[in-house]
């Protein structure tokens, strides 16, 4: 059975069972305004306080909170487990923490599969699945000495968003309707320009020369839309504004954006110096990472500012994992 069909067989409610209960436990406490970025490090315990050997790893993530949220839970279960783990938050997009990761400066970080495939592969043709997905992405990974563990069952990928009241008028339930309606602005990050998924990439696939183009930082799209700056735009399909807001998501109606599962990434020779209770655990926190839980964890951290520090020691705890 391959990684997608183990992570079938858990219950999708597990995840959140106990993180509902945490996180009414901490709403009270409000915003920590911990700082994001930087590193930590500490001696882990186990559940009886006392120390015990450790491996040194280091642990990377990159600069949004879904990131930040999946390296502490990756770090703060190794340490539970005895490891010494150094966090690095904010190390970069894609291209820089494989860098980092594939140079021996980070050891291991979540990425996402469809990203693999274009970023690290530069694969422009459509997968028929996320078993297709994986498989490919995997291939990488052995080419490159990293080691590729089970994927999540959550995927976060990119989705063209609009406003109800602007979908109603144009009649707007796919992203190819958006082709006939006139010029339109749409944002997307940076980062996201250039590539086949990226704005050039819809431009091309869809036929959409009337979309112009709005660059703006992760989060800030949401804003923009509701005030009516930007007729549409690029959001993740695990961002927690989606479940409070008017917005519709048009579906890929050319499948242009594929899968994107999360993956630990370690380098062959890091998880060579890991015990067996570390990849134990990786995988089984992989599998209890849903579409709820993560979507619950990403909006107590992005809407609720919990620090992702607390979120993820919540999750831990709840689901048996600290």
């Amino acid at each position: 059975m391959n990684a997608f069909g183990q992570l079938r067989h858990f219950d999708r409610r597990q995840a959140l069972s106990g993180l509902g209960r945490g996180l009414l436990g901490l709403g009270a406490l409000g915003a920590t305004g911990a700082s994001l970025s930087g590193c930590t490090s500490s001696q882990g315990s186990d559940r009886s306080g006392q120390k015990k050997d450790t491996r040194s790893i280091t642990v990377g993530s990159k600069g949004f909170a879904e990131s930040w949220i999946t390296g502490e839970l990756y770090a703060q279960g190794l340490r539970n487990l005895g490891y010494t783990v150094d966090l690095k938050t904010n190390v970069g997009s894609s291209d820089i923490i494989s860098a980092a990761l594939l140079s021996g400066q980070i050891d291991l970080y979540p990425e996402y599969t469809g990203v693999m495939l274009v970023s690290f592969m530069g694969e422009d043709r459509l997968m028929d699945s996320a078993e297709e997905t994986y498989e490919l992405a995997k291939t990488w990974a052995e080419d490159n000495r990293v080691t590729m563990l089970n994927a999540t069952p959550f995927e976060n990928k990119n989705a063209v968003a609009v406003r109800k009241e602007f979908a109603d008028e144009h009649d707007l339930k796919t992203v190819s309707d958006l082709k006939g309606i006139g010029d339109f602005t749409y944002s997307t990050y940076p980062d996201n320009v250039t590539g086949a998924q990226g704005y050039e990439g819809i431009v091309d696939s869809y036929g959409l020369e009337n979309m112009k183009l709005k660059t703006l930082s992760i989060g800030l799209n949401y804003q923009a839309i509701e005030r009516g700056e930007i007729e549409a735009a690029d959001v993740f399909t695990t961002d927690p504004q989606l479940l409070r807001s008017d917005l519709v998501v048009l579906d890929d109606d050319k499948k242009l954006f594929g899968f994107q599962n999360v993956v630990p990434l370690i380098r062959d020779d890091a998880f060579a110096e890991l015990d067996d209770d570390a990849s134990h655990f990786l995988n089984e926190l992989q599998s209890l990472l849903t579409l709820e839980a993560i979507q619950a964890m990403n909006e107590a951290s992005a809407i609720n500012r919990l620090d992702p520090a607390q979120v993820a020691k919540m999750f831990l705890d709840d689901n048996g994992l600290m």
